[in-house]
């Protein structure tokens, strides 16, 4: 009687964690499903703090609860990515951040490999991920955007000033 007891409490468990990775992934901006095994305790501590950094939640998840919250989700072909060890990123924010962090730490960690992953709702390949993490930052195309607005103001202020030492010089 008592383990039927313990079944049960471990079945609502998986079915709410079920429910807060459904909730995570559905609610994501972007999602990486990476292999770290094989990081050192010093490489894993730095990834996450790189992770925590950029505003990504990294977390360490069973794959059964993962292809279930994926499925519930909406997410169907993301299963695929949930064999072996699976380290799951999600950003609600920025889209680039998770896929630019983990690619730029498989450069210098190469056991960790990036599986898939999620870009604003459609399920990504590995090398589709890769081409996001080549994306500047949201900074940097933010600096991007700012830099290319400017540029007619500036030079409009600069054709002014010109045509005003111009004629302080004929004067």
């Amino acid at each position: 009687m008592s383990d039927y007891k313990v079944n049960e409490a471990t079945i609502a468990k998986k079915a709410e964690l079920v429910d807060v990775y459904t909730k995570k992934m559905a609610d994501a901006a972007s999602i990486v499903v990476a292999d770290s095994r094989g990081l050192t305790v010093d490489q894993d501590t730095q990834l996450r703090k790189q992770l925590r950094e950029a505003g990504v939640e990294f977390k360490v998840v069973k794959n059964s609860i993962l292809r279930r919250a994926a499925e519930k989700a909406g997410l169907e072909g993301l299963s695929e990515a949930f064999s072996g060890p699976s380290a799951v990123a999600f950003s609600n924010e920025d889209v680039v951040a998770p896929a630019k962090v983990l690619a730029d730490f498989a450069k210098e960690a190469e056991n960790l490999e990036i599986k898939a992953g999620v870009i604003e709702g459609k399920v990504s390949s590995k090398e589709e991920i890769q081409a996001i993490a080549s994306l500047p930052s949201r900074e940097g195309l933010l600096s991007m955007l700012l830099s290319v607005l400017q540029a007619p103001v500036r030079n409009v202020a600069l054709a002014v000033k010109a045509v005003a030492e111009k004629e302080e010089s004929a004067a």
